[in-house]
């Protein structure tokens, strides 16, 4: 038990290992660029650029919780092992996301975050939202300066951990966002629910190990496991902003995400369950199966 309770607790404080970057733009016939820029707080990010001539709307894409920019090899050891029991062992590949972003008339700028894929080690490999937060204001930072995209439309695909760092992006520097005109989230969570749902996975009672957890995931990264909520950060959402959730995904609880959405503070928003599934994996697939919903939402709000 006390070993569950570590390994779990280890997992925030360092990913395991890195996941690889194994597909590129190209493959789905994109030109692109590799970039390079700094996060808000300096540490370096490698991403792709994939433009969309004579456009001037650009989707920024903030991927989860250990993937990279390319999505997550999970049919691959080791990250087979660690995602079959839930139901997820299966490949994400988010070039397909890209190449639809693209035909829809769309720039699509996909960096890897912190201590993730290519890019720079930081905060002794803690995982956090708050320090993530800081790529999301590294890679605005960055659009905005390209002398190729003067004044454009911004729209946020933030996946996951990337909707969690966007949300409290906007809670430390809601100025950022000024000109950002939709969000798109799919799947953020709780580290509490997920934690919760983990534990009773592998036949323990949350209620009884939490705590423990929490104060073991606390020696580990300084953090408490409520800190950086994205319950309480989507309070400062200022977006209009489409999130979209399993809605029986068997590592959190829907509610979680209705608490996000119901504290989004603006009346432009809207809340997608996708029915018939319990595996994670598949609302970070639902873009690429169908993706109506979401291309509707960023051309409603990215005009001009």
């Amino acid at each position: 038990m006390d070993d569950v309770l570590q390994q779990m607790a280890d997992g925030f404080s360092a990913l395991h290992e890195r996941a690889p970057i194994l597909h590129t733009p190209d493959e789905a016939g994109l030109a692109y660029e590799n970039v390079t820029f700094a996060s808000g707080d300096g540490v370096p990010l490698e991403g792709w650029f994939i433009p969309a001539p004579g456009s001037r709307r650009v989707v920024i894409a903030n991927h989860p919780l250990g993937f990279t920019r390319a999505g997550l090899p999970s049919h691959l050891e080791p990250w087979h092992s660690r995602w079959a029991a839930s139901g997820n062992g299966i490949e994400v590949d988010f070039i397909r996301d890209y190449k639809i972003l693209h035909d829809a008339g769309y720039h699509v700028l996909a960096y890897d975050m912190r201590n993730s894929g290519h890019s720079g080690a930081a905060n002794g490999g803690v995982i956090s939202a708050r320090y993530c937060a800081r790529d999301v204001l590294g890679s605005l930072a960055y659009t905005r300066s390209r002398s190729d995209l003067r004044d454009p439309a911004i729209g946020l695909f933030s996946r996951c951990m990337g909707a969690n760092a966007t949300m409290s992006a906007m809670a430390m520097h809601p100025g950022a966002f000024r000109d950002v005109r939709c969000m798109v989230a799919p799947q953020p969570l709780s580290v509490r629910v997920a934690l919760e749902r983990s534990l009773e996975l592998v036949g323990m009672t949350a209620a009884d190990h939490i705590e423990d957890l929490g104060e073991l995931i606390r020696r580990h990264t300084s953090l408490r496991m409520d800190d950086d909520s994205p319950v309480e950060a989507a309070g400062s959402v200022t977006v209009p902003t489409f999130l979209y959730q399993v809605k029986d995904d068997i590592l959190t609880r829907p509610s979680d995400v209705q608490s996000m959405y119901d504290n989004i503070p603006i009346p432009d928003k809207e809340l997608f369950w996708i029915e018939g599934s319990t595996r994670r994996w598949d609302g970070y697939l639902q873009f690429a199966k169908d993706p109506s919903r979401m291309l509707a939402w960023f051309g409603r709000h990215m005009v001009g």
